[in-house]
């Protein structure tokens, strides 16, 4: 098997695919805020976390089953694209899904208006399998992962 990555879920049908997203709502708080009255651009990644955590929650495998499992999941690559702006009192909703899992943890978000609709911020990261006890990259996810998630790993 290669070391690239791809898109696992293509390859399964629909209606046999686990549900691997979570949406959450919050309401940015006053210190939050930049001077120009809207969301600091740092506060997104703090936003974006919260809904990963939720995410990860959901399948019962988050920061402490983590290193219980033997596997630290850091963060190498994230990606964002500011459509719009979130301003005080403003309810959003964040949806994280998963959209790959098989040589890397991939997660994309999306950040609406929660009364309108509107998009205001998409962004993706990426995160890697680390063997706690030897600090080794893993190339594929461990086995833990795929079973939480409730899909088939890598096929010999």
């Amino acid at each position: 098997m290669g070391c690239g990555s791809r898109i696992v879920s293509e390859a399964i049908p629909s209606e046999a695919r686990p549900d691997l997203s979570h949406e959450i709502e919050l309401t940015p708080a006053f210190h939050d805020l930049d001077p120009m009255d809207i969301v600091w651009h740092g506060n997104y990644v703090k936003y974006l976390e919260i809904a990963r955590n939720a995410l990860m929650a959901k399948f019962g495998y988050d920061y402490p089953q983590m290193r219980e499992s033997g596997y630290a999941w850091p963060i190498v690559d994230m990606r964002m694209k500011y459509v719009g702006s979130i301003h005080y009192g403003q309810r959003v909703r964040i949806r994280a899904t998963i959209v790959e899992w098989e040589n890397r943890l991939r997660i994309d978000y999306l950040v609406i208006c929660a009364e309108t609709g509107a998009r205001l911020h998409k962004a993706s990261s990426i995160q890697v399998a680390l063997c706690i006890a030897t600090r080794e990259m893993c190339w594929v996810c461990p086995p833990v992962l795929f079973e939480r998630l409730g899909v088939k790993g890598p096929q010999p």
